[in-house]
């Protein structure tokens, strides 16, 4: 199933919308973006030679990173933003700044 960021937002806008908590302050959704990156970490540093304490499974890094996608979109809707125009901004900014960086396929 495809998704564009309009519809994502969307579908984190409705789930968040039908608590009375609404979304979390900008301070907290930090702080478990924070958590997620690390979560991001363990599992990377799992597949890559570090082993799982006892008990603890290597991890599901698509999982992790759309954990980490749930949390960054809850923090654009609470402050109104549009991660679609942010999104497409930041790449004519890489896409310019960075066309020369490195060596291209021939």
């Amino acid at each position: 199933m495809s998704l564009t960021f309009q519809e994502a937002s969307e579908r984190v806008d409705r789930f968040i919308s039908q608590f009375k908590e609404g979304y979390f302050p900008p301070l907290l959704n930090l702080a478990r973006m924070t958590e997620e990156v690390g979560e991001i970490a363990r599992v990377i540093s799992h597949q890559n030679g570090k082993k799982p304490k006892a008990g603890e499974e290597v991890g599901d890094l698509e999982m992790e990173l759309a954990d980490l996608m749930f949390v960054m979109i809850c923090m654009a809707n609470g402050q109104g933003l549009d991660l679609e125009r942010g999104f497409n901004k930041m790449m004519d900014k890489v896409e310019n700044r960075d066309k020369e960086r490195w060596t291209k396929k021939e």
